[in-house]
């Protein structure tokens, strides 16, 4: 078995390297995903791990056997280069962690067993979304398409509605093993002099942080005092720069990226956690909403079509429209001037953290597929959408 894993960013080589000198992981479960290629690595012949969007080409073997290869697409990706990186390692087993359909025809044309293990959504507004998805559902219903996964049941649904065969598509979580349980309730500190807000993520436009740089002047000149902290790197030197016109230079704090473990305390120390990303954002489901559910600390979100499934205005978080600064505003003015509001919220964060939760993990799909067995095939054919197991999360 040769067993390729194609993804749109990250850098597998830097990311083992750095955890196997004891360096802290950047995101939750990175060192789950870097470990599970550690382990397909021992049952294949071999395994590559290409990452296309890198600031520069590398090709390296890795300690655990893995090779990984950066291919130094800046601005985008070429799939006709991709294709001959995939096509020089000549495997048996293709796995797509992102949506390039010039891939999936090669891997249809050449028979390569392949399967689809999305993190992303995709766009579904303008035409031109509506016609590459058409043509997307297509070659992902081709037989030599094996398994859609999708990580979570939102992103399930919404390539169910461009037309993938529900029968086809696997609904899957990251490894959340702790229960948040232990964490009790919060309620609206009394008084509260400064309002702490938190965001993690990207500095990009399109993830909303030009819209909380806003909110938050908005604020000021109702003189409510903010303390804002954003975690992430990005469009930096842009926005400082926007920070210095809006005039907020002492309500925001750049803490670029920081260690996953510190996240939650980060979360729990704040009032709020925002979640703004834009609708032109691909979203999957944030972990940013996942571990702010686990911290109990209220959500304020965007109306972003991947968060509308499980996030509901006034029960679980406050929502308002994408884009939209002044709502936003709104939205942390009202939770912060009433406190029941805000305690149930929080109240409510356990139990929705709980109807998240998933039984297929990322890796568990991938070894499934790659076992074969008739147990395992059994297995993922329980899994799927059409099974019926996710009714009772859908709403």
């Amino acid at each position: 078995m040769r067993l390729v894993i194609v993804q749109y960013g990250g850098d597998y080589a830097e990311a083992f390297q750095r955890l196997a000198e004891g360096g802290s992981e950047n995101y939750y479960a990175q060192k789950y995903s870097v470990d599970a290629v550690t382990e397909m690595a021992k049952r294949a012949e071999s395994v590559t791990v290409i990452c296309c969007m890198t600031p520069e080409f590398e090709d390296v073997v890795l300690a655990n056997g893995v090779r990984a290869i950066s291919c130094g697409f800046n601005h985008k990706i070429d799939p006709k280069k991709l294709i001959e990186l995939i096509a020089q390692q000549n495997p048996t087993h293709l796995v797509m962690r992102t949506t390039i359909p010039d891939v999936f025809k090669w891997a249809i044309k050449n028979k390569i067993r392949t399967i689809a293990v999305f993190a992303e959504s995709i766009a579904t507004t303008t035409w031109r979304n509506k016609i590459r998805n058409y043509f997307l559902a297509k070659l992902l219903n081709n037989k030599q398409i094996e398994w859609v996964g999708t990580y979570c049941l939102t992103s399930s649904l919404l390539f169910k509605e461009i037309g993938v065969k529900p029968e086809k598509i696997i609904p899957w979580d990251f490894l959340l093993e702790s229960d948040p349980g232990s964490l009790s309730p919060k309620e609206l500190p009394a008084g509260v002099n400064t309002l702490k807000l938190f965001y993690a993520g990207l500095l990009i436009q399109s993830k909303g942080v030009g819209d909380i740089l806003e909110a938050v002047a908005k604020l000021k000149e109702q003189n409510i005092s903010v303390h804002l902290k954003m975690a992430g790197k990005g469009e930096e030197e842009y926005f400082a720069q926007r920070v210095e016109e809006l005039q907020i230079k002492d309500s925001v704090e750049f803490l670029g990226i920081v260690p996953s473990q510190t996240v939650e305390h980060l979360m729990r120390e704040s009032d709020l956690v925002l979640v703004t990303s834009r609708h032109e954002y691909p979203e999957g489901f944030p972990l940013t909403i996942q571990h702010a559910l686990r911290t109990r600390t209220p959500i304020v979100a965007s109306d972003h079509p991947m968060f509308k499934t499980h996030l509901k205005h006034g029960v679980n978080s406050m929502i308002f429209e994408a884009g939209n600064s002044v709502a936003l505003a709104e939205c942390l003015e009202t939770l912060i001037s009433d406190s029941p509001l805000y305690h149930n919220i929080s109240v409510a964060s356990h139990s929705t953290w709980q109807e998240l939760r998933l039984p297929v993990k990322w890796a568990e799909l991938i070894d499934r597929w790659l076992d074969d067995s008739p147990e395992s095939k059994q297995w993922l054919f329980e899994q799927r959408l059409a099974s019926g197991a996710y009714n009772s999360k859908q709403s």
